[in-house]
């Protein structure tokens, strides 16, 4: 493995996520490469840098997802789609998390079923049921440690959810 980013397909481009309440460039761009990067690259041996082209991931300086030996580690993820749209029903806003995470578990090497834990923000705790539905669609045979919390905002109004994972691949050599 290497410390360079892979761009996750299926996952929005920089544009589609850009939001007039943001200041990130309107302009889809190439997620950056550690030759890029103002901060020296990391020392953690074998990372490997999942992108998925979020406009946010170069100024915050965050990856969608981070492999590490054996841990695959996916940030928070956000219902949205490749052209900036949100659904507004919360189990299609779950499931396309969902969809966003298993594509960057793909990308390093890891699948749903490696998954050991997930944590869901919601931001209105009557959708819980919706949510939980589409997660269960997912995980209901390999039931992860998951917790469900609710928080006032997320960064989109749009969103009712954000969901995070973490997995662990069967067989994979530590880092």
């Amino acid at each position: 493995m290497t410390d360079q980013p892979v761009n996750v397909a299926t996952s929005p481009t920089p544009a589609a996520l850009a939001t007039p309440s943001t200041s990130v460039p309107s302009s889809p761009s190439s997620p950056a490469t550690d030759a890029e990067a103002t901060t020296p690259a990391s020392s953690v041996p074998d990372r490997q840098r999942i992108s998925s082209g979020s406009p946010y991931e170069q100024p915050i300086g965050f990856s969608r997802a981070i492999r590490v030996g054996d841990r695959v580690l996916v940030a928070g993820t956000a219902p949205v789609w490749p052209d900036g749209s949100v659904d507004p029903d919360p189990h299609t806003q779950a499931a396309r998390c969902l969809e966003i995470i298993v594509a960057a578990l793909g990308q390093a090497g890891a699948t749903a079923a490696d998954v050991v834990r997930t944590r869901i923000y919601l931001t209105d705790p009557s959708v819980w049921e919706a949510i939980g539905r589409a997660h269960g669609e997912i995980f209901g045979d390999i039931r992860p440690a998951s917790t469900m919390v609710v928080v006032k905002a997320l960064l989109d109004p749009r969103w009712f959810v954000e969901i995070e994972a973490e997995a662990v691949i069967s067989g994979a050599a530590a880092g």
